[in-house]
């Protein structure tokens, strides 16, 4: 099994989520992205819309997510968000 992911989603004022993961799934102004492990590094503008989550026990954490950015490297994905709350 590949090493999994380690994840925050983050609003301007708070944490809204992190931890571990298999995926995440995101909107971004180019179109939808999928993260798994071992993804080139990225930076994407985000777009309003659902940021699911797949924890490793299998179990999807989502939120909504408004406007921001989606940074992945080594293996770590950071949303940030205006806006950001759990679903």
């Amino acid at each position: 099994m590949a090493s999994p992911l380690k994840v925050s989603v983050v609003a301007a004022d708070h944490e809204v989520w992190s931890g571990e993961a298999t995926m995440v799934v995101a909107r971004t102004v180019e179109g939808q992205i999928g993260i798994l492990a071992g993804h080139e590094p990225l930076l994407a503008m985000l777009a309003t819309g659902e940021v699911r989550v797949t924890q490793v026990g299998g179990s999807v954490v989502t939120a909504q997510a408004d406007d921001g950015f989606l940074s992945v490297e080594n293996d770590t994905v950071t949303v940030v968000a205006r806006q950001a709350e759990l679903v």
